[in-house]
């Protein structure tokens, strides 16, 4: 799977990996914490659009496989006595959030939220598989292989959803603004082996 695959403009900063592995507890706490808002992100869509039926049955799903892996996470945190611990301050997703356009067209906030959705899933999934490459505990390279994968279409799932309700090229073009957005978040975030993002 390669960037050009999950559509995303910039690669992970390579130390980001190092640094990760060195502090995988800290890591898989703030992992946790991405799968439970993942699924809380898929609950407030079906919540704020009851009437789109198509994002309705789509989403439920996810939020189901989501939260599963939510658990998944949890029992490896266990296996390593860590606990989950509070949460924390997730500067990437709050910086793109800050890229959704709230006011006035209902249509516009459900795009950006939808794309926004999608971008997040991108980026992880592209953590996930750098994590799996290059961990050097065999049962979590496993571990983020699966993930990986289960998670791999999520963000086209997202695209497509925008495309069932957006016109393809207005979605389009939004797309590649926020790819570019994502872009430029990333390269102001100094790598932490403490988050996930």
């Amino acid at each position: 799977m390669s960037l050009t695959t999950l559509g995303l403009e910039l690669p992970t900063d390579p130390r980001w990996v190092n640094i990760a592995a060195m502090q995988i507890g800290d890591v898989l706490i703030d992992h946790a914490y991405c799968e439970q808002k993942a699924a809380s992100s898929c609950i407030s869509l079906i919540v704020h659009y009851p009437e789109k039926a198509k994002l309705v049955e789509t989403l439920t799903p996810i939020v189901a496989e989501e939260w599963g892996h939510f658990q998944r996470v949890l029992k490896e945190l266990k296996k390593r006595n860590i606990p989950l611990g509070r949460q924390r301050k997730d500067e990437y997703v709050g910086q793109l959030l800050k890229l959704v356009r709230n006011k006035g067209d209902y249509e516009e906030a459900l795009l950006d939220r939808l794309l926004i959705c999608a971008l997040i899933e991108a980026r992880s999934c592209e953590r996930f598989k750098l994590l799996s490459e290059s961990l050097d505990d065999e049962h979590l390279q496993k571990f983020y292989r699966e993930l990986m994968i289960s998670e791999a279409g999520h963000y086209r799932t997202f695209i497509e959803l925008a495309e069932e309700y957006i016109p393809q090229e207005i979605v389009r073009n939004r797309w590649k603004e926020l790819l570019y957005n994502e872009a430029e978040i990333i390269q102001t975030l100094s790598p932490r082996g403490d988050r996930m993002h």
